[in-house]
């Protein structure tokens, strides 16, 4: 008997039994139904957030503090040092975290081996943003904008390097202030409105180069470094405020550093009075609390997936039982023990393969729907959650999976079948 032969025996035997052949792989489609729809939770969980940390920093950045002086309990408060007291870390400094950078510490940051370059995080306070002078909008601009990567709806990233004044502003500004469409918002330029220190009102023109989707973890619009130095100058009225004194820093390394290289330059800093931390260290242990859920999801589908092998298991022993003189006879017509163990095993693999790709489809089909439901209505407050995403490989990995664990379930009753004896069995009733 060729290979195709056996496929074709095996899908055919598969069917003897319709009744006993539907529940076994009923079972299995609540497995693989489970799993897939697990998995698909675990990655859209998984793509929101990592677009939520791109709106915090790029990969290649850390954010520096000082060293929090955090006060042993019950000493109170920190007491005030005009050198290093002030502008602290604010959000982005940990616990205790009192003090300031000042253009020494930004020098000595710089001077770090490994470090390409550092600047400051400034805070600019502009009072609105209009277009074509129409209606004014109360309008923020996010402090860490200079490395975020915003999930942008239209148009493009902000260029650091340029020197004309970009913004990137959050799409849901667009029909506010009267553009027709995304694309009708990108290239136009608006108008910023701030107040200096002495309440004088300013305008500064600036050109919308992108649309950025509304993110949980920061708020505002993105404005590259031209943008911001020119709001943070007319905003000082060129007053002289003493030494410069800022509540974090942005330091770039080069991404291409191994992670044992990155944990070293953060040894470094943390030695010269520094916190650097990255964007995944601040947010990788939300990334592990989502993987457990996921992993504890996944759990309960193996578990019904191990209690299908069982019933995989029984169809197939019932099987080889009905078909004794059926094995006699193939055996006593030349038919190798292998070929026996084969056809059995592919049986199976018929079995756990039709359980497998109807529960993947089902889920797929009904999570889509569910999807699109959710997010137009419960989830539509988070805008670019897709709370079910169904990844081609994962889906592939689980009618793998299952159907390798039900290769395994049919080991048992093909050994069995093939150690058949041919005469016991052509006399067995």
């Amino acid at each position: 008997m060729r290979a195709k032969d056996l496929v074709a025996s095996a899908i055919s035997n598969t069917f003897r039994s319709k009744l006993r052949t539907t529940l076994t792989v009923l079972a299995i489609f609540v497995g693989a139904f489970t799993l897939t729809l697990t998995n698909a939770v675990g990655a859209g969980v998984s793509q929101y957030v990592d677009a939520q940390v791109g709106s915090l920093g790029a990969p290649d950045v850390f954010i520096v503090t000082p060293n929090a002086d955090v006060a042993a309990a019950g000493d109170g408060p920190t007491e005030y040092d005009p050198s290093t007291s002030g502008a602290a870390a604010g959000g982005f400094g940990g616990p205790g975290a009192t003090s300031a950078l000042s253009d020494a510490n930004l020098t000595t940051i710089g001077d770090t081996a490994g470090i390409e370059s550092v600047d400051p995080i400034r805070s600019v306070a502009p009072d609105y943003v209009a277009y074509d002078d129409g209606t004014k909008f109360e309008f923020t601009i996010n402090p860490a904008s200079a490395v975020a990567t915003a999930e942008l709806s239209g148009g493009d990233q902000l260029d650091q390097a340029a020197s004309q004044m970009q913004i990137v502003l959050p799409d849901t500004y667009v029909d506010s202030l009267g553009f027709d469409s995304t694309n009708d918002a990108v290239g136009s330029t608006v108008q910023i409105g701030i107040t200096d220190v002495l309440g004088a009102a300013h305008t500064i023109d600036a050109t919308v180069v992108g649309l950025s989707v509304e993110s949980l973890l920061a708020s505002g619009a993105g404005a590259n470094e031209a943008l911001i130095a020119e709001l943070a100058s007319v905003q000082s009225a060129g007053i002289d405020t003493g030494a410069n004194r800022y509540g974090a820093a942005i330091a770039k390394f080069d991404i291409s550093l191994p992670a044992e290289d990155v944990l070293a330059l953060q040894a470094t800093l943390s030695d010269a009075g520094f916190t650097a931390s990255t964007v995944a260290d601040q947010l990788g242990a939300v990334q592990t609390v989502i993987n457990g859920i996921v992993g504890v999801l996944n759990a309960f589908a193996v578990i019904a997936l191990i209690a299908a092998a069982f019933g995989i298991i029984n169809t197939l022993l019932m099987s080889v039982q009905e078909r004794t003189r059926e094995i006699g006879l193939m055996k006593a017509m030349g038919m190798s023990g292998g070929k026996v163990y084969a056809l059995f095993s592919l049986e199976a693999i018929v079995i756990g393969f039709l359980g497998s790709a109807l529960g993947a489809g089902v889920a797929i089909g009904l999570g889509s729907i569910l999807s699109s439901v959710l997010s137009n209505g419960f989830l539509s407050g988070l805008p670019g959650l897709n709370i079910l995403l169904f990844e081609p490989a994962s889906v592939a990995f689980v009618i793998a999976l299952v159907m390798l664990i039900a290769f395994l379930s049919g080991t048992l009753p093909a050994q069995r079948a093939a150690k058949q004896n041919p005469i016991e069995s052509l006399r067995y009733e």
